[in-house]
């Protein structure tokens, strides 16, 4: 019963509700006008929001669990990759911006790799405040061009905005990852050292 509880908790349904919305906002891609833009924001930000509130509840309420651990990275990736995926299909991404989401992705595997490399290690790689500011940066330029065209019309200048802030994301993103790489090459030689 122990562990059931720590599978069926609330944050970790939050979770599994931010990897169920994934389908979902890409659903919404294929659907034409500016309802399903619209749409899809909603469904990524509720889902944005939950990836906080995941992690803070289960910290709150003593629920963190070896699943949730495991889930909500793969949930952020899962969420990012996809829409930003979907975003250069649609062409809102297109031409040198690409670049930016390729670094972002790029960057995304990079990490995962080192995390799970140093998790075998038993080195824990604590998340930057700069890091969760590159996240947050991430989040706000993602929502700004999934409303794309359709935010034009209600803001001028929606998608600039956002793909002035994934080039900014992408950025950070370099300079923090940089930080997963270096401690991962340090292991790495000490190993090789040895």
């Amino acid at each position: 019963m122990r562990r059931r509880d720590q599978i069926l908790n609330f944050p970790n349904f939050l979770t599994f509700g931010r990897i169920a919305a994934v389908p979902l906002i890409v659903a919404c891609f294929f659907i034409e006008g500016d309802g399903a833009r619209w749409l899809a924001l909603g469904l990524f930000i509720v889902a944005a929001i939950s990836d906080f509130f995941d992690g803070y509840l289960a910290r709150l309420w003593s629920q963190q669990s070896s699943l949730g651990r495991m889930l909500d990275p793969i949930a952020d990736k899962l969420l990012v990759a996809a829409v930003l995926l979907m975003l250069t299909a649609v062409r809102t991404i297109d031409g040198v911006h690409v670049v930016a989401a390729v670094i972002i992705l790029l960057r995304e595997v990079l990490v995962s790799g080192l995390r799970e490399y140093l998790a075998e290690l038993r080195v824990s790689v604590p998340v930057t405040r700069l890091a969760k500011w590159k996240t947050t940066l991430q989040m706000v330029a993602i929502a700004l061009l999934i409303a794309g065209a359709a935010g034009d019309r209600v803001m001028p200048f929606t998608t600039t905005a956002g793909l002035v802030g994934l080039w900014i994301s992408a950025l950070l993103t370099l300079y923090t990852g940089y930080d997963y790489l270096k401690a991962g090459l340090d292991h790495v030689m000490e190993d090789g050292g040895q």
